[in-house]
Parts: C-alpha cells; structure tokens; sequence
C-alpha cells in the first residue's frame, strides 16, 4: 500500500466536531454545576476535593499530547521498540513523585509550586522560576497547537489556521467557565478518545495482516524487537542506560516539579488520593505507549515493502500515522474523523492543562503578592481573563510555530532543556540546608546556559547515522524512490522537519552536539546542584541562619520510613508538621514581599 490516499469525509468532518463540541459542553456543564462555588481555590484547584481515578486520567491524557499520539507510533515504525523502556522510567517516576514530591508539597498548602521558592530563597529567585516556567509553556504549547495540525492538514485536507484556531478556542472555552474541574473531566474523556483511536488503527491493521503473530514476526524480521542496547556510549540516542538514567529524570522533572501536572494531585482531597493517583497514572502510561509502539509495528508490518516516507508519499514522519489511518479506514465512514479527534483530544488536553497552570503561577505568583485584599469575584474575573489572554497567547504562538521550520524540533526537547534546571533548583532547596539565594540563581542561569548550548546545537548539527539508530526501510514501491539523503535532531515523540546535514560539521558536533537528549536533563540538573552549592558555600551559606524544617524533605516523607514507623506516631508527626507549616505559611502571607521582608521570608 502506497501512493495517494482518500481526504476526508462528511462523516469524518462530523464525528470531528462533535467530539470538539463535546469537550466544549464539559466546561459548561462544570460551570454550571459549581456556579455557587465560585472561588479562586475552585477554579485553579477544583476545591481541592478531586478523586483520585479522574486526576489519574487527566495526569495521562495532558501527558499524551497530539505529538506523542501520531509521533510516537512513528518512533516505533522508524526506530524499533526500545522506547517501550520508558516504561521503566514512569515506575520510578512514579515513586519518586508519590512518596517524595506529594507530601512534600501537601505540607506546604500552597497553589503555585513557585511559592516554595520564595519562602525557601528569595522573591527573586521564584520571579525568576516562574517567568521560565511561562515562557517555556507558552513556546511549547503553542507548538502541541501547531505540530499535529501541520501534520494532519497535509493528509486528510483539515484547513491549517481553521483548526488551529478552533482548537485554541475550544481550550478557552472550557478551561474559563471551567476551571480545573472542567480540564481534569474533560481529560478523563479525552483518555478513552486517544486509547480507541490507537484500538482501531490496530485493529484494522491485524485483520488486514490476518492476526497478530505476523505483525510480531514482520517486526521481528525488521530488526524492530531489538529492544534493549546496554551500550553505556552517551551519544547513542537510546540505550537502555539513556532512557532508565535520562528518561527519569526528564519525566521526574515534569511530574514533580512542573505547574501543570503538580497542580492536578493537589487538586486531590488528600495525600492518599493523590499518591493513588499517580500510581493509576503509571498503569495509563504503560497502556498509552503500548499502544503506540503497537500501532507503530503494525505500520511497519502494512508498509514494510514500501515505506511512504522514502517513497515520497508523506513529507515528513509525523504524517506516516494520519497517512496509514486514511490509507486503511477511509472506507469507514467516520472512523479517520474519530482518530484525527483522537490526536486532537491530546492536543486539547495539554493545552487546557497548560492554560490552567499559567493562570495559577500568574496569579499566585505575580498578582496576589502585590494586590493583597482582592474580593474572590475579583480573583473569579482575573482567573477567567488569564485564562483567556493565555489562550490568544498559545494560539498565537502556534502561529510563530509555522515560520520556525526546524528549530520545532529544538523546542520538543525544552522539556529537558529547561526542566533539568529547575528540577535541580528545587533539589537545591529541598534537600540542602546550605543553599542561599546566590547559589540557587546561579545555578540556575549556568544549568540553563549549558543546557541551552548543547540543545541548540544538536538542533543545527543532528547525530550521525551510527547514533540515532535508524532502522532499514524497502523501497520496492510502484513509483521511484525519492532522495532519502535526510536525517532528524530529535525525533523522540516527533520529528517534525526533516533536515539535511550541514556540510561542514565543527569537531563538537560528534562530540558534545552529539549527546543523547534524553541526557541534557541530568546535565542540567546535576550543574545546577554542583554550581549551586560552590557558590553558596563561597558566599557565605553554611552561616546562615538556621531555616524551618518544614521547607525540606524529612525522613517522614519518604516510603521507608513511613513503613517502618508505627502509625500512631507517623500520624501523631503528621500533625505536628501540618501545624508548623500552617503557622509558617500565615507568617509568610502576612510579609510584604519586598526590601526587608523578604529576608524575614527567607529565614523563616
């Protein structure tokens, strides 16, 4: 199978827009339902009384953007199955976030995660946190809006900036007359969409194929079940060392210390909630990217003699999924419209947990400390105009997105690029009494300079052949083989633009240009920490005063200990801490968090 595909249907176009309108009534039916709970804490929290089984939804889908939905099963069609590891990587970042980040956090009874930072080190430290944390948001958000629409508009005919559009306002829609509520049930749904769309394209597939064994064998006969590489090389993009080391802490760095998902489990109506909640969380992520690697085999088992990509049939991987769903359901009425809705259920669900997240760091972050006596209908408007000036924002974004070619792929990786940093920022502040402000800021600018340098120039000069492991593709196809001289930066869970080598390539780009993405989280992270703790040794930390316990990570937080203890004195502990933490929090409100209060704050 290859060549031209049929576009889409009427049926197509219809069962596509139910489902947007669909996600859409779930803002108004939540908006309705809690009109006389009309708080700032509802809004951006849900009340804080979420179940545990919806988070856990919500936690998946927002993880499941549109680009992992039609990319990853291309990672798999192109590179084989040893992404399939990354399931070890969501175990542990699925204990770490449970038993470390959750009561940590919990202690605290903040909104923003950002406040720590304030309390820990310093205004400056947390403006500075939280305004990469938006911008990094904002650049990648609006790329979730642009990648899946370019890649879908090229195969079924979907107007670009027509989609792009609606999907930005659906988003706003909901997550304005919403809140958190409407993202977190709108999410829930949006995981069963994503799932069945996977369950039809593999189902279709086996009964083309016959039945499962001969997808597994072709895959097998491909070299595409070569799944583990012990190889403890760096460079080479994935290895069992890069995806276990690099791959947990990337998704570390976006469970436990990034807005958008922090601010789901504390949305739970308690620490068992939300512990429970990340652990189904973990069960959905397994099936989420087995699916995906599935549907990726069963692509490679229909196209296995005559691969669409070098045969010139789609411009770039991402297309190879939407290419495969009109080349093989597009004689069911309906069913291609049901899974390009599926890939925009992704794209809904990260964008609305994106909007939700600016707002809460904007408003907690920017607008409460300075306007101290605003009324909750005040905080109810600035809450649903954050909402909806974030919205533009994303979808403008989108927009610059177009005119970036390939710099798309650089900002997929900004993930690990700026999560690593922040990520040691906050072990900074958690795990050593040493720290001052200095050495939390820059550590925190060198991280990112690194981080930045190595990112950028893997984007302009990509690894070679040897390192990224592509796999072999037959090209007996009807029509000639087009040049296939093309290689890709990071293809990890999408490769938007291809992009030829440069000629000439500097002695770093085989070398440092050359490391595995999934490193330069552990490379930011561990400079911040090492950076970070020199500095605040030299300047001075190790004298200063002794700061509240409650602002680190106790032995009571952690698995081991709350096994062993008995669990009269862990509750009799629990107690204790959420009192001291209270009365330190009050205190914290209270100050001025400027000039001469804010070192009050800092040494509380």
């Amino acid at each position: 199978m290859a060549g031209e595909v049929a576009s889409f249907s009427v049926w197509d176009y219809v069962v596509f827009a139910g489902i947007l309108l669909g996600a859409s009534g779930i803002g108004l039916w939540q908006a309705i339902r809690g009109r006389k709970e009309n708080t700032s804490e509802e809004f951006l929290l849900g009340g804080r009384q979420m179940h545990a089984v919806p988070v856990a939804m919500s936690l998946t889908a927002s993880f499941m953007s549109g680009i992992t939905v039609i990319g990853t099963p291309a990672e798999s069609y192109r590179y084989g199955t040893a992404f399939w590891l990354f399931g070890l990587s969501y175990a542990i970042t699925s204990i770490v976030t449970a038993e470390i980040f959750v009561p940590f956090f919990y202690r605290l009874g903040i909104t923003s995660i950002y406040e720590y930072l304030e309390m820990r080190f310093s205004k400056s430290v947390r403006v500075l946190a939280t305004s990469i944390f938006i911008l990094q948001t904002v650049l990648y958000t609006g790329l979730v809006i642009y990648a899946p629409a370019i890649a879908l508009n090229q195969i079924t005919g979907l107007n670009l900036w027509g989609v792009l559009v609606v999907t930005g306002a659906v988003c706003i829609v909901y997550c304005t007359l919403g809140g958190l509520k409407a993202v977190i049930w709108t999410d829930a749904v949006q995981l069963v969409i994503m799932l069945s769309g996977f369950a039809a394209v593999i189902a279709r597939g086996v009964v083309l194929q016959g039945d499962m064994a001969r997808i597994w064998q072709d895959a097998a006969d491909g070299g595409r079940l070569e799944t583990f590489d012990f190889d403890p090389d760096p460079l080479k993009r994935h290895t069992f060392w890069t995806i276990l080391v690099g791959g947990s802490m990337i998704w570390i760095s976006v469970y436990s210390i990034n807005q958008s998902q922090v601010q789901r489990y504390l949305a739970c109506r308690s620490v068992a909630h939300a512990k429970t909640s990340l652990y189904l969380n973990y069960l959905g992520l397994l099936a989420t990217v087995s699916l995906a690697m599935f549907c990726g085999l069963t692509m490679y088992s229909i196209y296995m003699k005559c691969d669409p990509l070098t045969n010139n049939d789609v411009g770039s991987p991402d297309q190879l999924l939407p290419y495969l769903v009109m080349d093989i359901l597009a004689d069911y009425p309906g069913v291609p419209g049901f899974f390009v809705a599926a890939a925009y259920s992704g794209t809904l669900s990260t964008v609305s947990s994106s909007i939700n997240a600016l707002t809460a760091v904007t408003l907690e972050d920017f607008i409460r400390p300075k306007w101290r006596n605003l009324t909750e209908k005040q905080l109810s408007w600035i809450n649903m105009s954050l909402s909806v000036f974030f919205g533009v924002v994303c979808i403008g974004m989108a927009g610059v997105a177009s005119l970036m070619g390939s710099v798309l792929q650089a900002a997929l990786s900004i993930m690990g690029i700026i999560g690593g940093p922040l990520l040691g920022l906050f072990f900074l502040g958690m795990l050593f009494r040493t720290t001052n402000t200095m050495g939390g800021l820059l550590g925190l600018l060198v991280g990112l300079i690194l981080t930045m340098w190595v990112g950028i120039g893997a984007q302009i000069y990509p690894p070679g052949a040897d390192k990224t492991n592509l796999l072999q593709f037959s090209t007996n196809c009807s029509n000639s083989p087009g040049d296939n001289n093309m290689t890709t930066a990071f293809p990890w869970t999408s490769a938007l633009t291809l992009t030829r080598e440069p000629p000439v390539r500097p002695p770093l780009a085989d070398s440092w240009y050359s490391l595995s993405y999934l490193y330069f989280c552990p490379l930011g992270t561990l400079c911040t920490v090492v950076v970070g703790l020199l500095v605040s040794i030299i300047t001075g930390g190790c004298k200063q005063e002794r700061l509240d316990s409650s602002l680190f990570v106790r032995k009571s937080d952690l698995i081991c200990f709350n096994c062993c203890g008995s669990s009269s004195k862990t509750s009799d502990m629990e107690k204790e801490d959420n009192e001291k933490t209270k009365d330190k929090f009050d205190a914290y409100q209270m100050f001025d968090t400027t000039g001469k209060d804010e070192e009050k704050v800092t040494k509380l």
